[in-house]
């Protein structure tokens, strides 16, 4: 059985070959200690990636998002991810072979995701991930074709900014599951999830964030 830091090796040589075959750009931190794994360089940009080790249950793809080191005076802590320390998950799943990309604008916080391969047996659609969506070769591709062209592709590009620049993710979500939770999408829509809320499968309004930029929430506190 592999440790945890095999699993980490694995995911993190797998998700750097797969960036290679695409033709990006593969940067790795000479420093220790970063949140972040890999630099990916896609449509012009510089993204700073944290590496996932994904695994299968059935139909879905388990990511665990949060991680963990040892304090002298507090143990084990965990620890999520923010906009301003990563732009990206990337996470390789061993069982299929396949690495997905996981903008941070959309799960940050988060301590772990699950990705369907296929429908839910209810057929429930709403607040579901589906694998499909973050593919390598697809997600990539879409997000090199948002940045092509931009002022931030053809001049320079710091780290910093790139949080700035990821496109909003968008969720669907049916009207009754919207008042049953809205206290939780209220605060996905801060983070910069635009929230699609529907009423028997018809669109009837859209709850969108105020701030794009999920890193500059709390400036003001």
């Amino acid at each position: 059985m592999r440790s945890s830091n095999d699993k980490g090796n694995v995911a993190e040589l797998a998700i750097a070959t797969e960036a290679a075959k695409l033709g990006l750009s593969v940067l790795k931190p000479l420093t220790e200690h970063e949140r972040y794994d890999l630099v990916l360089g896609i449509g012009g940009r510089l993204l700073r990636v944290q590496c996932k080790w994904a695994a299968l249950r059935q139909e879905v793809i388990v990511v665990r998002l949060a991680g963990s080191y040892h304090s002298p005076t507090r143990g084990y802590v965990s620890k999520t991810y923010g906009a301003d320390e990563v732009d990206a998950i990337a996470a390789y799943c061993h069982d299929l072979h396949k690495c997905f990309l996981l903008p941070i604008a959309e799960f940050a916080g988060r301590r772990s995701v699950h990705l369907r391969l296929g429908q839910a047996r209810n057929n429930q659609r709403a607040a579901l991930h589906f694998a499909a969506r973050y593919e390598f070769p697809g997600a990539v591709a879409q997000l090199a074709e948002r940045f092509a062209g931009s002022e931030e592709a053809r001049g320079s590009n710091p780290l910093s900014s790139i949080g700035e620049s990821l496109p909003p993710p968008t969720e669907t979500i049916g009207a009754h599951q919207f008042r049953n939770r809205f206290g939780f999408y209220l605060e996905q829509a801060a983070r910069g999830t635009e929230i699609l809320i529907s009423n028997r499968g018809r669109p009837c309004a859209r709850l969108v964030p105020a701030v794009l930029n999920p890193a500059a929430l709390g400036a003001d506190e």
